[in-house]
């Protein structure tokens, strides 16, 4: 069976929102949207940005009737900060002078038609994952990049993804010269773990199931 694909609309709609995912590895992202879909559970995304990769998932949620939640306390990254290579002056906020990627995320989930599908949750990942109640069909893990971030991340998040579920993971450089190695790390404790067992590789996306409750 050939792999889902997103409308026509989503993908103009992805194509042009702010973001640093290329389209081979989102189509690979909804793919496994539309699969952990049918288990008719959030799917969840660790790091919103503005909105890029969401319009995907929420896309998938439309299809499943399911909903897509998004976290991110939306101040940037550590490499969006002034002076860092993926800095944008355009998601600063003038009056406090600190990122904002709100408003520009908002902004992109309207012209895609896709709000009604979303929830958008401000806050930091660690403490929204503390409180979260129920499991989730996918986990996608594409938020801060430095170790701390990243296993703050999954140690938050990993639990919550039910057994026959997905665990995403974006960003994952098995050679350091490709890029940073903290969402490598990640991908080798989620395997190392024995809960999760590898599906899918497609650049640097690595889509995980869970396969045992233990974790």
């Amino acid at each position: 069976m050939a792999a889902a694909a997103p409308k026509p609309e989503t993908l103009d709609a992805f194509a042009a929102a702010k973001g640093f995912m290329p389209v081979r590895e989102g189509l690979a992202l909804y793919a496994a949207a539309t699969e952990a879909g049918a288990l008719g559970l959030p799917l969840v995304e660790v790091g919103t940005y503005c909105g890029r990769s969401t319009i995907l998932l929420a896309d998938a949620a439309r299809e499943a009737g399911t909903v897509a939640v998004t976290v991110d306390h939306h101040r940037g990254s550590e490499e969006q900060q002034p002076g860092w290579e993926y800095h944008d002056p355009t998601v600063v906020d003038p009056e406090v002078g600190l990122m904002d990627t709100l408003p520009t995320f908002r902004r992109t989930l309207h012209k895609a038609g896709l709000e009604d599908h979303v929830i958008a949750v401000v806050g930091r990942s660690p403490q929204v994952a503390a409180v979260w109640g129920g499991k989730a069909g996918l986990v996608f893990i594409d938020g801060g990049h430095t170790d701390e971030h990243a296993n703050g991340d999954y140690e938050g998040w990993a639990p919550h993804v039910a057994t026959g579920g997905l665990l995403v993971i974006h960003d994952v450089f098995p050679d350091p010269a490709d890029g940073g190695q903290a969402p490598y790390r990640v991908h080798q404790r989620a395997l190392a773990s024995g809960a999760f067992t590898e599906i899918s590789v497609t650049d640097s996306l690595r889509v995980l199931r869970r396969v045992s409750p233990g974790i």
